[in-house]
């Protein structure tokens, strides 16, 4: 599984990089914090896989990195090849970063 540090997502993010992000946290997570992208929340990621980008890179996000990872994991298994796990999710974010 592909990953990427809080550093080098906001340089991309940074340098308008064309990449989506896709947040699977629960919507109270997401309204405490969030550094945007689409909300699909875990329990929803594969009745929605429709939504997600296949021909351009996207970061998944949630808290720790753990439920992102699990995602990238069923999507994967799905066809999908373009995914990016965010290394420690918004915790490490908010260490990193703020």
């Amino acid at each position: 599984m592909k990953s990427i540090s809080p550093a080098e997502l906001q340089h991309l993010l940074l340098n308008n990089e064309d990449l989506i992000l896709i947040d699977v946290r629960e919507s109270w997570e997401r309204d405490a914090f969030n550094i945007g992208g689409h909300h699909i929340p875990l329990g929803d990621v594969i009745a929605r896989r429709e939504e997600i980008a296949r021909e351009k890179p996207v970061i998944v996000y949630c808290e720790k990195g753990i439920r992102s990872g699990i995602v990238i994991q069923r999507l994967e298994s799905l066809g999908f090849h373009n995914l990016i796990n965010l290394s420690g999710g918004m915790k490490a974010w908010k260490a990193d970063l703020l």
